[in-house]
């Protein structure tokens, strides 16, 4: 598969290779160029130019060819699922249900697009403006980097690069460099849909190859999904140039279950909220804080749930468990593990790596000074259990961290509801659900080292444009 570049499908300047493997098979899928500083720079020239053509291009114009390309997906979408299988080593049933989030998200944009107007103020509201009229537009910002993750290659994609195209800015799509093939799929089908040349670009940008395109002047605004560590380097290497970015991050996110939850209701949310993906999920559930009157409980019921899972090839349409994304994110989740253990932390089961593989693990005797219980994100299939007495201590546990992604509570205590949403140090708080729960429409985003700026239907159009007030003096 070659990269999209100024409306070709092109190789990279270097001429350099890269194999992709599935991380189930280790099997090599296709070869990929392996993107440079040059394709970067020939990248954004085209999309300087682009631009400046596509924000004359009506809104509703725009709109019509993204929803060329929901069609497109639609009849593609088996293979599209498949080729996210392979990418990454989702399950089958778990990638065509993200693909199928395509014909979802797209025309939510296009209509929010469409309702996207201009702010007027009336003249006469100050002391001598009595004959000035002001109003606001929003204009695009240009050129937009959108960096996409692994994990929600498709969902993120859409979060980033629908909102861009239909406020008239190119979008410049950097793929996951080890697993790009869904993304430069999609990016070949808004190509064919009708997006001009030199609009959307993708390029497969190994490493410090993608810092190229955020310290380049040219660029006006960078999107990233990614680790805090790598959202903190955007930032240093944005400075210098003031361009403005949304940084989505790490979470170690809290899930509170008080003694008069409904037990069953909250272990049935533990798959969805944390094994998903492999619980390779920013925003999913990854510390169980349990009122101590139900831990037994609860405990056992997610021990029965966790050891009655299909765990296996991810082609296999029944199967809800596979591998992480690589043997290194497998060994990492691995010596986290041993670290919990070897502070005090007891395994009830998995605690086993095997090549990308590592087994569903539910540890118990978690206590709230454990790094696990704070800091520690754990990007795998992995359920802490951290017991609690009263509400405060609830509050305390579930606060004592650099993230603030988001976060849920249990209860059907109206009180407990209320003090616990007020409470939570989160951008997102989630009531009798799972962490997880993320809407299209909804603003999502983190607080403290879980980022920076937010996304979604409601919100991303004010991200990627930027207001210019006009006032027309003397009316």
């Amino acid at each position: 598969m070659k990269m999209l570049i100024d409306g070709v499908f092109a190789d990279s300047v270097s001429s350099q290779t890269m194999d992709i493997l599935n991380p189930y098979t280790g099997q090599v899928i296709d070869t990929v160029p392996r993107g440079c500083a040059e394709d970067i720079d020939k990248a954004l020239d085209a999309a300087v130019r682009g631009q400046k053509e596509w924000a004359d291009v009506p809104v509703y114009k725009r709109a019509e060819i993204l929803m060329r390309f929901v069609e497109l997906v639609k009849e593609n979408k088996q293979s599209l699922a498949e080729t996210l299988c392979r990418d990454n080593g989702k399950p089958i049933s778990q990638a065509l249900g993200e693909i199928g989030n395509i014909p979802i998200v797209v025309p939510a944009f296009a209509e929010k697009a469409k309702h996207f107007y201009e702010t007027v103020v009336p003249a006469g509201l100050e002391a001598g403006q009595e004959h000035a009229i002001q109003y606001v537009t929003r204009e695009p910002v240009g050129v937009v980097v959108c960096i996409i993750p692994f994990n929600f290659p498709s969902n993120l994609f859409c979060q980033k690069v629908m909102p861009s195209l239909l406020m008239g800015n190119s979008a410049l799509v950097l793929p996951p460099s080890g697993n790009p093939l869904t993304i430069m799929r999609l990016c070949t089908l808004l190509h064919e849909a009708g997006v001009p040349a030199g609009v959307i670009q993708c390029v497969v940008a190994p490493g410090a190859v993608k810092e190229a395109a955020v310290r380049d002047r040219r660029t006006s605004f960078i999107s990233l999904t990614g680790s805090t560590e790598i959202g903190v380097r955007v930032a240093e290497l944005a400075a210098p140039n003031l361009t403005p970015y949304a940084l989505e991050l790490g979470g170690n996110d809290p899930f509170v279950v008080f003694g008069d939850a409904d037990i069953d209701k909250a272990v049935g949310e533990v798959f969805g909220g944390r094994l998903v993906n492999s619980g390779q999920i920013c925003c999913a559930c990854k510390r169980f804080i349990i009122h101590r009157s139900v831990a037994d409980e609860f405990t056992e019921k997610v021990l029965a749930m966790v050891e009655g899972l299909k765990i296996g090839n991810p082609m296999d349409p029944e199967t809800q468990i596979s591998c992480l994304i690589n043997e290194e994110a497998a060994i990492t989740v691995e010596q986290q593990v041993a670290d919990v253990l070897a502070a005090g932390g007891r395994l009830l089961t998995g605690g086993l790596r095997k090549g990308t593989h590592y087994a569903p693990t539910v540890i118990t005797d978690v206590t709230p000074d454990m790094e696990i219980a704070r800091d520690l994100e754990v990007f795998g299939p992995v359920i802490p259990i951290i017991t609690f007495d009263t509400i405060e201590e609830a509050i305390e546990i579930s606060n004592n961290s650099i993230y603030g992604l988001s976060s849920c509570v249990f209860t059907e205590d109206y009180h407990k509801i209320k003090k616990m949403c007020d409470a939570f140090e989160a951008g997102n708080v989630i009531v009798n659900a799972a962490s997880r729960l993320r809407t299209f429409e909804m603003p999502f985003g983190g607080w403290k080292m879980s980022g920076v700026g937010t996304e979604g239907v409601m919100v991303t159009f004010n991200e990627v444009t930027k207001p210019k007030t006009i006032v027309l003096t003397g009316m």
